[in-house]
């Protein structure tokens, strides 16, 4: 590879980088519209108050320290600074193979391309304590959660550092190819422990076992939220081929988008399905989880199925996330927004099939990685949350959940004209 060639694929891999990057921060927009939709009215300001606040949380603490503990076990200073052309010129003349075959791109993109998957994992809690956790207990949580839990198990993943010096994952043949684990069962695992500790809505649940619906002020706004989400997973999935400037990368991104695409479809479709077959209606809040659950299990390997595989591996998170939705209801784990399980269920099923199409990754070795990910970020999660219970409370009272958080958290509403909690 010559200089000049090396400089236009360094410029074609940041720009796409940068692009896939952008794609998915347009994902906290569709967790904060799907999440407004499917809480109450009286609630919706806080959802949006949580979602722009815990992004810039994110991208704060990603930088502070999060990103130097995933990738080189610092707990210092990431030190994301300005790439220097002249550097990454005399880098390339040093190199006999001139970077051929590898992927190139500059420092900060690749800061920027993870740091909005770190929001998009701590999204995932937003929805599931939505309408009775305090504000600033969740914010004091996202601190940790996205400056050491997630930076934590990610460096035993994509990080490739021994999980607390005792085996390295990758060596037992995990693979997570863009985060269905990584990234959506860690979400799915903090969130639970916050559920667990905060406890149901109330009405939820009756005392003889009944479970209530309690629905969401605005389906528009979720089903709107839903196709952000599907339409930003293209970056996310996309992406993390983590190059573009040659044939054998631009084919793979090609397959990676397909398969995206088709495992959302496959979900939304089964779920709808399996909503009618269950409920006998179609349930639109059923076909909005099972897009997602689709997008949640093809990712964890998007680029080794064909599109025919990627519609059934979809589809069978469609269905599980149906039944995982009524099973946490029937358990009385109350996730208004369904996040832990087309999170969390769907992220295991998605590493569980890695193996049918990728013959470098071994179901033991998905297991333990899943199970590392799990007993990790929970267990952190239950620790952290049980904290800032004890310090500060982690729930509103009976009185301002009644009323709604938006009044009692942030003293407006989002539809004054329709609402009022006087």
């Amino acid at each position: 590879m010559d200089s000049n060639v090396f400089q236009l694929q360094y410029a074609i891999d940041t720009f796409y980088f940068l692009m896939c990057g952008a794609l998915v921060m347009w994902m906290a927009a569709g967790f904060a519209m799907l999440e407004s939709g499917l809480v109450r009215a009286k609630n919706t300001t806080e959802i949006l108050t949580k979602n722009v606040a815990l992004y810039s949380i994110a991208c704060i603490m990603y930088l502070v320290c999060g990103y130097a503990i995933m990738y080189d076990g610092s707990i210092l200073l990431s030190g994301i600074g300005v790439t220097d052309t002249a550097s990454v010129l005399a880098d390339f003349a040093g190199r006999e193979d001139g970077f051929e075959g590898g992927s190139i791109y500059s420092a900060p993109s690749d800061f920027f391309f993870q740091v909005v998957f770190v929001a998009t994992a701590m999204s995932i809690v937003s929805g599931a304590v939505a309408e009775r956790m305090k504000l600033w207990a969740f914010l004091v949580f996202a601190v940790v959660m996205t400056g050491v839990i997630y930076p934590m198990e990610g460096s035993w993943t994509w990080g490739g550092s021994d999980v607390f010096g005792l085996y390295n994952l990758g060596d037992l043949g995990f693979s997570d190819f863009a985060g269905s684990g990584i990234v959506h069962m860690a979400g799915a695992s903090a969130a639970l422990a916050g559920v667990i500790l905060l406890g149901a809505r109330k009405g939820k649940y009756g005392s003889n076992g009944e479970i209530r619906a309690i629905p969401g002020a605005n389906l528009p706004l979720a089903a709107l939220g839903t196709f952000i989400l599907w339409m930003g997973w293209f970056g996310f999935n996309g992406g993390s081929v983590l190059k573009l400037g040659d044939i054998a990368s631009a084919n793979s991104v090609a397959m990676v988008f397909l398969n995206t695409n088709a495992a959302a479809a496959g979900g939304s479709i089964a779920a709808l399905i399996t909503a009618r077959i269950l409920f006998g209606k179609a349930d639109l809040t059923m076909l909005l989880n099972g897009a997602i659950a689709g997008l949640v299990v093809i990712t964890a390997e998007p680029s080794t199925p064909t599109a025919l595989q990627a519609t059934l591996w979809g589809a069978l998170g469609g269905i599980a996330v149906v039944f995982s939705i009524i099973g946490l209801d029937k358990l009385r784990i109350d996730d208004p927004v369904g996040a832990i399980s087309a999170h969390g269920v769907c992220g295991l099923l998605g590493l569980l099939l890695v193996p049918v199409t990728n013959s470098g990754a071994s179901f033991s070795g998905q297991l333990i990685g899943a199970a590392t990910i799990f007993v990790w970020v929970f267990l952190a999660s239950m620790v952290t949350w049980g904290i800032i219970k004890a310090i500060m409370g982690i729930r509103v009272t009976e009185e301002e959940e009644y009323e709604g958080v938006d009044i009692a958290e942030c003293g407006m509403e989002a539809y004054p004209e329709f609402v009022s909690s006087k």
